[in-house]
């Protein structure tokens, strides 16, 4: 049985993957390849770092150094064309890989040292240290979307100029617990 802690964290990655799913979906092949400068990386290549870290941290999640010897970070970063199809590929994969692991933890092993690059960590801060890198990336990627975009970007959440009617909608219900994505959830399925 999950325990909060876990279905909290489940639902921050969610949300990260399904902003960066939704910028994807505004996005040619080529305009993932975009990059600002020749120092800055495209969508294309922030999505393969995050698909190697991912993996990386992931598998075998509890018994394995979360830095495997089979990732090669380097190349991550390396321009390289790829199809937005094999992109997708490699981004749901590392996804699954993601949800099966928080899946399978239990309250029980939140407590548990686990290492990356033989740092020790609690399972619980390594997921916390994930979620926060994954939203720093997804951040960049919505970022790079919408000046590719300019003004043909849908926005991902409350577009400019209806912060008052959002705000209004909100205030005019009881207060009650749930989770910020819960709302987020409802209008993706």
């Amino acid at each position: 049985m999950q325990t909060e802690h876990l279905t909290g964290i489940k639902k921050q990655f969610e949300y990260y993957e399904s902003l960066v799913d939704k910028t994807i979906d505004q996005l040619s092949e080529e305009e993932l390849l975009w990059k600002y400068n020749e120092e800055s990386n495209s969508i294309a290549v922030i999505v393969k770092h995050l698909y190697g870290n991912l993996l990386s941290r992931f598998t075998d999640f509890l018994t394995s150094d979360g830095e495997k010897t089979w990732r090669d970070r380097d190349e991550e970063f390396e321009d390289r064309v790829m199809s937005k199809q094999e992109l997708l590929n490699k981004w749901n994969e590392a996804w699954q890989c993601v949800f099966d692991t928080i899946d399978s933890l239990t309250e029980d092993d939140l407590d548990k040292i686990i290492y990356i690059r033989n740092m020790g960590h609690t399972v619980m801060e390594a997921l916390i240290r994930s979620v926060a890198h994954v939203a720093s990336h997804a951040g960049q990627i919505v970022f790079i979307g919408k000046m590719i975009k300019k003004d043909q970007w849908h926005s991902l959440s409350i577009p400019k100029g209806n912060s008052k009617m959002y705000n209004a909608e909100k205030f005019s219900k009881e207060k009650h617990r749930e989770h910020f994505t819960d709302e987020f959830r409802e209008k993706k399925e």
